[in-house]
């Protein structure tokens, strides 16, 4: 009895380690080498970030001088990307940034990619905030998303003028659905063909916008009203100085989100528009958009999106709810590519590298909205905010923030000029505030 006790111990020992070492997990990993192309300069010490698609990590290699840099890493598909400013004449800047996305990374394989690096120009004229995700009603419960902006800011020391200029919306709507856009090695249909699909409409300014030096012009996209009087945490658009997206004629007529405008934003300030897809109103995403501002050269803003030949489709299928149209790459000034938070690992890119080689999060429902990082550089060169800037920016939303430091608010309260970053990179450009700028 007690050998036949001892056997049974030994024998449940065996088995506890036997199923242990079944239930422990295999972590397997691969290599992928990555090589930039398209630009005949040193090469060396570029940042590449290579992100897993589906957990949501980051890693982060230099590059050497051939432009080349090896990742080991674990298993699964990736998306990498790279960005770089240099200087051009003058005062102008180009952005050089290039993405490839679904790269594949099998246990025990090397794999190699390729980055094309695209070149744009930097323009004078940034988005300098998104306000689009709403933000909770006095009740604690529901949410109210009628009341979205986009705030354009003058990032130079000279006034800067606008004919024809445009917005426009990536497609699809929300950076998580399901996007039929990309081919089987994973690049958008349209990448290097030199144009930016926009879907259902677009809106442009009725005459020449002019911007001071280091100054701002407010859009209201949706509610341009005092919408604080029925929903405290919301923004008050009643201000003559004011824009606003308004033009029930076009077609956009729904007045839950276009209801008539405050009495004090003069007529003269309100937006046209041309819809060209389908709805009654303009569907920008309050989760994740991808918002375009741009130029048209040559032609009207209406004539060129009812031009039946600029017709482009979302994922395929002739019909009018996927209809786009095709915005000459050149033509586009700036650009913001937003992800939501709640869908980390389903966002994927609508706007190719050379328009915007990043993304930003953002989290809907709380107030919060896309700001640009101040060029902390550029902005403590100026000798006139000597003594003006604010530091100690503390409205970053968790691991999202200004790296500069810099209260851009405060300080501009104080007389400051302030100088944003600016590479067509949201990911380095941009972060998620915690309230919009118009709440202070």
């Amino acid at each position: 009895m007690k050998k036949y006790s001892i056997w049974l111990i030994a024998l449940g020992i065996w088995l506890f380690i036997s199923c242990s070492e079944q239930a422990a997990p295999s972590v397997t990993t691969g290599t992928v080498t990555i090589t930039l192309t398209g630009l005949n300069d040193d090469l060396s010490g570029l940042d590449v970030q290579l992100r897993n698609i589906t957990t949501g990590s980051i890693f982060v290699e230099q590059t050497d001088q051939q432009g080349t840099t090896t990742f080991s890493v674990v298993t699964g598909l990736y998306e990498a990307s790279t960005s770089q400013t240099r200087a051009a004449e003058g005062n102008e800047y180009y952005s050089y940034n290039g993405v490839s996305g679904q790269i594949t990374i099998q246990s025990g394989q090397q794999t190699a990619a390729a980055i094309t690096m695209k070149r744009a120009l930097i323009s004078r004229l940034v988005i300098k905030e998104l306000y689009c995700g709403g933000c909770m009603a006095d009740d604690g419960v529901t949410s109210f998303q009628y009341d979205k902006c986009v705030i354009l800011y003058n990032n130079s020391a000279e006034p800067a003028s606008y004919d024809n200029l445009c917005f426009g919306m990536g497609a699809p709507a929300n950076a998580q659905a399901t996007n039929n856009n990309y081919t089987a090695d994973g690049h958008l249909k349209y990448e290097g063909e030199g144009f930016t699909p926009v879907w259902n409409g677009i809106w442009f300014f009725p005459s020449t916008l002019t911007i001071a030096p280091y100054s701002q012009v407010v859009v209201n996209i949706h509610g341009a009203i005092d919408n604080t009087l029925t929903i405290s945490q919301s923004v008050n658009y009643a201000n003559p100085e004011y824009y606003c997206m308004f033009d029930p004629e076009s077609g956009y007529n729904n007045q839950r989100y276009c209801p008539t405008p405050s009495e004090v934003i003069p007529t003269s300030h309100y937006l046209k528009a041309v819809v060209f897809g389908q709805g009654n109103a303009w569907p920008l995403s309050n989760s994740s958009p991808s918002i375009v501002l741009f130029q048209t050269k040559d032609v009207t803003p209406a004539d060129f999106a009812q031009n039946t030949a600029n017709y482009w489709y979302d994922g395929g299928g002739a019909n009018a709810v996927r209809r786009c149209v095709k915005v000459p790459n050149e033509w586009v000034i700036d650009a913001i590519e937003v992800f939501s938070s709640d869908y980390a690992t389903q966002c994927v890119k609508r706007l190719t590298a050379d328009i915007d080689a990043g993304y930003v999060w953002m989290t809907n429902k709380k107030g919060h909205s896309i700001y640009r990082n101040v060029d902390q550089q550029a902005t403590e060169q100026l000798p006139e905010n000597e003594g003006r800037l604010v530091y100690g920016y503390a409205l970053g939303v968790d691991d999202s923030t200004d790296p500069s430091g810099i209260d851009a608010e405060a300080s501009i309260l104080k007389g400051a000029h302030i100088i944003y970053q600016n590479t067509n990179n949201s990911t380095n450009d941009l972060h998620e505030r915690q309230l919009c700028s118009l709440k202070e």
